[in-house]
């Protein structure tokens, strides 16, 4: 087992992180992503732990960048599995062994923290980083079809080999959408994936992560990952009821809506009451299109993986 850790502005705190990691871990790869603070070097320097690996890159590739380079060597080193924790403190190292159970169980391919699942701890978290994940965990559920996990952006992971070598690690987001893309490509290949409830530990850091970027960059990336989930899943791999209710209730509904609206502005302008059977025209194609859509949404969350891809390996 294996253990990656993106380093990038973190020389004060990777040290400890490094020494916090349990003997149940047999390689760590600490990745320099271009560190203006020389992170890599201090390790090397410091560190006398005897599985510390240092990757280098010499320019900044972003988080996502950084862990793939820490998951293709895991993978060349015959890792079984490889738990993605941060530099800077705020994961504690303690908490891998309770990542490392559902995937040891067979129970799971990916495990993810989630902070959101006791109440109490979350008056540690700012609100707005509160409210943001919450918002941003529904949206990733449209997106990833995983519609029973929580906290998409918690970069607390780990993931079984067998669901490694299936995503294609080229293409992933190399940045802060990296937890997102992850989740994303996952469900393509039916990857289970499982929460794992963590205590948020913050301590005054400043968030890397800012509001602007979410609302300006993340919303177009969120709604393409979505199009092509919906697009592969029910019109490529398969052709299901859930492909039928998508095909009858979108145009039922967008007829039923903008003919309504049409009327609507019609009348307004030529000061007429719209007859009875066209506001019935209108209203009867929008129930049935909302309605169509809606057992669509249901099919897809009854659909989310249960079985591991490992149990399919040789």
């Amino acid at each position: 087992m294996g253990v990656v850790i993106p380093c990038f502005r973190v020389r004060d705190q990777v040290l400890s992180v490094i020494a916090g990691i349990g003997p149940e871990v047999s390689r760590i790869y600490v990745v320099d992503d271009g560190c203006p603070e020389h992170s890599g070097a201090l390790v090397s320097e410091r560190c006398k732990d005897p599985r510390v690996t240092v990757l280098r890159h010499e320019k900044n590739k972003g988080v996502g960048g950084a862990v793939v380079t820490g998951y293709k060597r895991g993978l060349e080193d015959g890792c079984t599995i490889l738990v993605k924790v941060d530099g800077d403190g705020q994961m504690d190292p303690a908490l891998i062994p309770r990542f490392l159970k559902p995937i040891l169980a067979g129970a799971a391919d990916y495990t993810k923290g989630n902070r959101f699942f006791e109440l109490a701890p979350l008056r540690k978290m700012p609100a707005v980083r509160l409210f943001g994940n919450a918002g941003l965990s529904f949206v990733n559920k449209l997106s990833s079809g995983y519609w029973d996990v929580m906290d998409p952006t918690n970069g607390y992971t780990a993931i079984h080999a067998s669901a490694l070598r299936r995503l294609p690690l080229d293409k992933l987001a190399e940045r802060y959408f990296f937890e997102s893309d992850m989740l994303f490509q996952l469900g393509l290949v039916r990857a289970v994936v499982r929460d794992v409830p963590m205590q948020p530990r913050y301590a005054g850091e400043a968030s890397s992560l800012r509001i602007s970027r979410v609302l300006f960059s993340f919303p177009p990336k969120y709604l393409w990952r979505f199009v092509q989930r919906i697009f592969f899943m029910y019109f490529i791999r398969d052709f299901n009821v859930g492909t039928l209710e998508i095909c009858a209730g979108v145009p039922s509904l967008l007829f039923g809506v903008g003919f309504g609206l049409w009327k609507w502005i019609e009348a307004y302008q030529t000061a007429q009451p719209t007859p009875t059977g066209t506001i019935m025209l209108a209203t009867l194609p929008t129930l049935l299109g909302s309605q169509l859509l809606l057992s669509a949404l249901m099919f897809d969350v009854s659909h989310v993986p249960r079985i591991p891809l490992a149990e399919n390996d040789p």
